[in-house]
């Protein structure tokens, strides 16, 4: 099977759709991968910096904050522009930021490089995302986005042992070589192998009264508002665990950083899981059933967390395997919120993704910055985040979804 859109002469630029699936996968793996693969390292970095812990976290939510805001650039620039030219540029940057963080030799440098990294990722996740709704209608790209978000969950799988083994034989530092490399080849297969997607540039897509009218109908659209807020809920609980479980896991439950590394690869193993299981119920139940489904493992998941973190439990499987309920429904969750959100709007997919992607990361931007000055010694910031995150994911899923989001044949 091939895929592809009319270029601007006219002919016909197919792409295998394997190569379609790949592409995505690592387009959006690169976010995972940016955020993980130094996480186990993130204690020694802090130590060997000497930065503190607010400082530490900054490290990764100054990532998120530039990943998310930049979005709402690279939106447009991609509608105007193509999603080609904006890959490109965005992986070129994004290659020369991990350098910078790799050689950074203050943690004020660290942090400046990694907001340049956030802002180079933005145009790779955004573009993946866009490209989905390029070939797709929402349901089949639902089912699209899973099978990327699967080729993301493995990324997600390798990337902390790798990066703990990294950081334990090399230094914090060969954590962000390993994002340069990786970035290289990301950027050499769109270069030789991607094929613009976009069917019909639209002119106007930069114009600012055209920009703001496209912002206001998009945050107007009641489907996009209900999947946007699933998704940025749901990810909300995932990076509240990111964000606080090294220092839970390690310093507070007494976990070593090896065993840390192998949950956060188990971790990745439920996600994808959660991504199979999104295609099968969204073929045989759509996108509205599979989503209230998955919105109940993310209440049980979380309430779980929350009522041991009450009860006093400082065993570290306690908050392990309720997690794990909550990581298989943001696997459902995200493909299918990500392409019920930009589903809407065929003629401006990429802003439309941009702003889906921008509420999100500013969301995860407060609770980073919430929980650097947070972070009490217990288990407290950790597992109520996530049970707080998995209500609101959940009502949202039974709700607004239901009234509002596209229905299967759509």
């Amino acid at each position: 099977m091939v895929m592809g859109r009319p270029d601007s002469g006219g002919a016909f630029t197919p792409m295998p759709a394997a190569l379609v699936v790949l592409m995505l996968a690592l387009l959006l793996g690169l976010q995972p991968l940016s955020t993980d693969l130094y996480l186990p390292a993130l204690p020694a970095l802090q130590g060997q910096l000497a930065a503190g812990m607010a400082q530490a976290q900054l490290t990764l939510t100054a990532l998120l904050l530039a990943f998310g805001c930049s979005q709402l650039v690279w939106g447009p620039l991609s509608d105007r522009w193509g999603r080609r030219p904006i890959l490109l540029l965005g992986l070129s940057a994004y290659v020369l930021a991990a350098l910078g963080c790799a050689l950074a030799q203050s943690i004020e440098a660290l942090i400046v490089w990694r907001a340049v990294q956030g802002v180079a990722l933005g145009a790779a996740v955004m573009c993946a995302r866009a490209v989905v709704r390029d070939f797709y209608a929402p349901v089949e790209g639902a089912q699209a986005m899973s099978r990327a978000l699967t080729g993301l969950g493995v990324i997600a799988c390798l990337s902390p042992p790798v990066g703990g083994w990294l950081a334990g034989q090399l230094g914090w530092r060969a954590t962000m070589a390993a994002l340069a490399v990786f970035g290289v080849l990301v950027w050499l297969l769109v270069l030789l192998r991607f094929q613009e997607t976009l069917h019909q540039p639209n002119p106007q897509a930069l114009q600012p009264v055209h920009l703001l009218r496209t912002w206001g109908q998009i945050l107007r659209h009641p489907t996009f508002l209900a999947f946007t807020a699933t998704t940025t809920f749901s990810y909300a609980g995932l990076f509240t665990y990111l964000a606080a479980s090294s220092f839970t896991f390690i310093q507070v439950l007494g976990w070593s950083g090896t065993a840390y590394g192998i949950l956060l690869a188990c971790n990745g193993l439920l996600y994808v899981s959660g991504t199979v299981l999104c295609r099968r119920w969204v073929a045989r139940w759509g996108v509205r059933r599979s989503m209230q489904l998955a919105g109940a493992l993310s209440l049980t998941g979380g309430s779980l967390m929350g009522i041991f973190a009450l009860l006093g439990v400082q065993s570290g499987w306690a908050y392990v395997l309720p997690f794990w309920l909550y990581i298989v429904a943001h696997g459902i969750h995200m493909p299918c919120g990500q392409s019920g959100a930009v589903g809407p709007f065929p003629q401006a997919a990429g802003t439309a993704a941009a702003v889906n992607g921008s509420v999100t990361m500013v969301v995860a931007f407060g609770i980073g910055h919430y929980l650097g000055q947070h972070m009490n010694g217990t288990v407290w910031p950790l597992a109520l985040g996530v049970w707080f995150w998995g209500i609101c994911a959940a009502l949202t899923a039974w709700t607004l979804v239901q009234k509002f989001g596209e229905s299967q044949k759509s």
